[in-house]
């Protein structure tokens, strides 16, 4: 099932299950179904994050132009709330989120597409995320958005003084004080 979400080009996408005694078998990733639903981008790389704590944040992360990345976002152990910010300037939905709670009991992938930032929260321990991007990594096109930014109206999980933060992600700008990376051409 793919469902399109208030935020134009954000996906939510719940692939097949198939379940016996055995346990389960599902295809996590088919380009000819997302292609069928208008979804065309092509994937070149896929990233795997472990977080111990129950309470990790990483990002809000996002590379810039020309190495922009759309994602595509599981996870195969616990869970996360998962949260895609638009920053295209211009967009009617500049400066507004979704937020979605994927786990490996539902089964949920997030489709982020370029434009957005991108970052989310572990809602249990030993949590992994694996994550599919349309372009490789780039150090020089490697930013970010201040994930506590109370101009984001997100409704985090954990409170500022009890998340867990690497020091580059405690580092970000905010969405006021964020370049115009991404115009929306739409």
């Amino acid at each position: 099932m793919i469902e399109q979400l208030h935020i134009d080009g954000v996906f939510l996408i719940t692939p097949k299950k198939f379940g016996d005694d055995r346990g389960f078998f599902s295809e996590t990733f088919s380009k000819k179904v997302l292609e069928q639903a208008g979804i065309m981008q092509e994937f070149v790389q896929d990233n795997q994050s472990l977080s111990v704590e129950q309470g990790v944040v990483r990002g809000l992360h996002f590379q810039t132009p020309p190495h922009a990345q759309d994602k595509l976002v599981r996870v195969t152990r616990g869970s996360i709330l998962d949260i895609a910010v638009d920053i295209r300037k211009g967009s009617k939905t500049f400066g507004q989120h979704v937020a979605v709670e994927l786990s490996a009991e539902n089964w949920k992938q997030l489709l982020v597409p370029k434009g957005f930032a991108h970052g989310f929260c572990t809602l249990t321990p030993n949590t992994e995320v694996q994550y599919k991007v349309t372009d490789y990594y780039a150090p020089e096109c490697d930013k970010g958005l201040a994930w506590d930014d109370a101009a984001l109206g997100i409704e985090w999980p954990i409170t500022v003084s009890k998340a867990i933060l690497s020091t580059k992600d405690m580092a970000h700008p905010t969405l006021k004080e964020l370049p115009d990376y991404f115009t929306f051409s739409g």
